[in-house]
């Protein structure tokens, strides 16, 4: 993998067993793909990219939908760095938007939400700042 594949991931919908996300081979814009899906760029402290649907951004976080749908430079260039939120952690929220917007209309049993207790607090600084 280039360095560039390495940065660019685009996340993939989570449940209790998640794969990692995937990477995006030739992603160089956000702009959408062949079904008009429209995606946002997540930069994280470290400068990885990854790669979430604008729809998924902006129902599972209320700070992010603020961004995209705002006055802000996010809105017009679909992308938003988080210069205070490590790649792991980036990753891991990017899971539970997936997981919350999967499961949001769901009456039967939700699967739990894995959260490693090494990486808990981390998780909830940055869940508390998406408000999510």
């Amino acid at each position: 993998q280039t360095g560039t594949q390495q940065n660019q991931r685009a996340a993939t919908p989570a449940n209790a067993a998640t794969p990692a996300p995937t990477i995006m081979s030739g992603a160089s814009d956000n702009e959408g793909d062949d079904d008009g899906t429209v995606y946002v760029k997540l930069i994280s402290a470290e400068g990885h990219e990854i790669y979430l649907e604008k729809h998924i951004a902006t129902t599972g976080s209320e700070t992010m939908k603020a961004m995209l749908e705002g006055q802000f430079r996010e809105s017009e260039r679909n992308e938003i760095r988080f210069p205070d939120i490590a790649g792991h952690i980036l990753e891991k929220v990017v899971r539970y938007l997936h997981y919350k917007v999967r499961y949001s209309k769901t009456t039967g049993r939700i699967p739990e939400f894995p959260i490693e207790p090494e990486i808990a607090l981390e998780l909830l600084v940055a869940s508390n700042y998406l408000n999510c």
